[in-house]
Parts: structure tokens; sequence; C-alpha cells
């Protein structure tokens, strides 16, 4: 009989295994040593303890599933209880249980961290509801737009919560991509419709200025370009492929008639000027007139003078008042000659005047007379009464007698 401390073999060849609860039968063996068949059974052992050391090795290094990890252990259980092997088994089903104890630990870290991770996800979905939400109402439509793609990208990369949940949440997070989306839709159709509208009020603009582009009406059809560059604006933006097209053609309409309108302005300006040249002279020449000394002559030279000037066509605007203003006092100084000319040799007015100083004469000598007759009465105070009134009366009569002398 052979044994060791964990097995024997006896006097039949039948092998046994020694565990808490007594012997145990694991086998019979004949053909050899009681010795090898002892290793042979220690053999069976190490098999068990290599699979049992695989297995903790797997739950403790890799992400081994609980409820697989639990199969694999009860498989072993079975193996280690059912074992027809020589060696310390209750040692084997301690590391079994230890191994259970390790999954279960593992499992409630999982169900931990499960809950945190499904904790977390539920806040980082409803703050992308939230946002969604917040989104739904923007009218940035090309950023918000964007934003929501990103968070739909951001959704599915977060865990599931629980079907309801999940639900309730993905329902609203839908709704309000949908709001967003229909608003939008709503929004792009209007504006459609307004560059619809645009397109056609400025087919009617392009065509009244291309209409107007050829007038030479220059101040009325100037102002009326003005008029549709206004409308034009107010009238908003058509469709981009449409908006150049029509700009090119109303900008190209308003071009060939202000070309014309400088071009003729131009022509305008260059013969003003010379008709400034010639009024220059003109007037150069009347002023030569003044002082009048032969009424007679210098009238019938301004007159020569006017209808030269007369004949000659307009001038530049800035240099109008002054080349008038010259000509208009050679007029006047010819004026004031022909007003004194006739005061001097108008038989009224000289009758009026050698009245009016006989008059005056005949005062003066009264007053005389009255005022030597007061001295020699005596009466100082008359007197110089007298003497005053006669000192108005002389200056009357001065002024007369110079009048008379003007008019010759």
């Amino acid at each position: 009989m052979s044994s060791d401390p964990w097995g024997r073999v006896d006097e039949t060849g039948t092998v046994y295994v020694r565990t808490a609860d007594g012997e145990k039968e694991v086998g019979s063996w004949q053909a050899g040593s009681p010795a090898e068949a002892l290793a042979y059974y220690e053999r069976k052992y190490e098999g068990l303890v290599v699979e049992i050391g695989l297995l903790e090795r797997r739950v403790r290094t890799t992400d081994l599933a609980p409820k697989e990890a639990l199969a694999a252990i009860e498989h072993l259980r079975t193996s280690v209880t059912e074992a027809h092997a020589v060696g310390d088994l209750e040692a084997l089903g301690k590391r079994l249980d230890e191994l259970v104890a390790l999954v279960d630990s593992r499992r409630e870290e999982r169900r931990v961290q499960r809950a945190k991770q499904a904790e977390e996800a539920r806040t980082a979905k409803e703050q992308l509801v939230a946002e969604a939400e917040q989104l739904a109402e923007s009218e940035q439509w090309r950023s918000a737009g964007e934003r929501l793609r990103a968070l739909v990208d951001t959704w599915k990369g977060l865990p599931r919560l629980d079907r309801k949940a999940d639900d309730e949440l993905w329902h609203r997070f839908s709704h309000a991509r949908s709001v967003f989306s229909k608003r939008r839709k709503a929004h792009f159709s209007s504006l459609d419709a307004q560059r619809e509208e645009a397109r056609r009020t400025k087919e009617k603009l392009v065509a009244e200025a291309q209409s107007l582009s050829q007038s030479t009406d220059w101040g009325p059809t100037a102002a009326r370009y003005r008029e549709l560059m206004e409308q034009w604006k107010a009238a908003g933006r058509a469709q981009r492929e449409s908006e150049d097209d029509l700009w090119n053609r109303f900008r190209g309409a308003q071009d060939v008639f202000f070309g014309a309108r400088s071009e003729a302005f131009a022509e305008r300006d260059s013969e003003q000027q010379e008709n400034l040249t010639v009024k220059e002279e003109l007037v150069a020449e009347a002023e030569k007139l003044v002082p009048v000394t032969d009424l007679k002559a210098a009238r019938a030279a301004f007159r020569s003078i006017n209808e030269r000037w007369e004949a000659v066509g307009h001038v530049p605007r800035d240099a109008r008042p002054r080349i008038e203003a010259r000509m208009h006092t050679v007029e006047r100084a010819l004026q004031e000659s022909e007003e004194n000319e006739w005061r001097r040799t108008n038989p009224e007015v000289r009758a009026r005047a050698a009245g009016l100083t006989g008059q005056l004469q005949a005062a003066v000598e009264k007053l005389r007379g009255q005022i030597d007759a007061a001295r020699a009465a005596g009466n100082t105070s008359k007197a110089d009464k007298l003497q005053s009134e006669l000192d108005g009366r002389q200056a009357l009569l001065d002024a007369a007698l110079k009048g008379m002398g003007e008019l010759g």
C-alpha cells in the first residue's frame, strides 16, 4: 500500500483522496505501482489547479462578465466536487469561494458604476434636451442648425437609460429639433417669397431705368434715377442668382445716362467758360464809360455793349453774380447821370425852384426888418426870437440858391 498526505492506494489498487469528510474513492490503478497511481491522480489535481488559476487571472485582469464568470466557477466547482484527483480539494473549493466573492464584489462595483454612468447620462441628456429646447426658438438658423446636429451626435455617444426615461427625453429632444426645423422652413419659405417679390419689383425698376437711359432731360431724369435707387434699396434682395444680373442691368442703364450727361456738361462747361471770357471783355469795355463825361455818347456805347452782352450765352454759375454785379454798377452810374441831367434841364423843376427861392428871399427881408424894429423898440427878447427864425430861413434860402446853381 502506498500513500501521501492527500491520498492512498490500497492493496486492491483502489485510489482514495482524503477530505474533511473522510476518504473518498477516486479510481483504481492496476497497470503499475501505487506511487505511479498517486502521481497520475495528482497530475489531474494539478490540472484543476491550473484551470482555477487561469480563471482567477481572467476575473482579475479582464472585463469578464459576472454571469459568465460565475458559470465558469460553477463548472470548475463541479469538476472539483466530482474530481478523480488527489490533492487539497478543499483548498480548491475555498479558492472558488473567494473567486465568487470577488465576482460579486466586481458585480457590485459594476452596478454602482453603471448607476453612476446612468445618472451622468441622464444629466447629460437632460442638458442636451434643455439646450435643444432653447435652440428651438433661435433665429440664428445656420449656427443653431449646426449646433443641433452636433447635439444629436453627442446624444448617440451617450449610454441608454431605462427605456421609459430614455424615450421621454428623446421625445422632448426630437420635438425641439422638429420645432426648429419647421420654424426654419417657414422662415426661408417666407424669405423666398420676399425675394421673389423683390425680384419682380427690381425687374420693373430695371425696365424704367433702361427707358430713361437715353433721356437728355438731365435734371428731372437724374432726380428720377435717385428715386429709383431709393426704391431699389427699399425693395430688399432678390434671389442670389438674380440679384447680380438685375443690379448689373440697373447700374448699366444709369451709367449710360450719367455718362452722356457728363459729356454734355463737360461741353457746356467749356462753352460757358468761353462765354465768361467774352463777358469779362465786354464789362471791361463798359467800365471805361465811367465816370460819364458825355452822357449821349456813353448811353449809345453802353447800348451797343449790352446788345452784345445779351447775345452771349450762359456763364458758369459761380461766376455769374460777380460778372453781372460789375455790369450793373456801370448801368447804375449811367442812370444817375441821366437823372442829374433831367433835373438840370426840366423847366418845371427850374420854375418851382425859382418860386421857392423868391419866397424865401422875401421872407428873409421881412424878418430882417422886424428884427431891426424890435431892437429899436428895445424888445431884445423878440429880436432874438426873430433872429432864430431868420437863421432857419436863411439856411433854406442858401440851399435853394445852390440847387438853382446846379440846374444851370
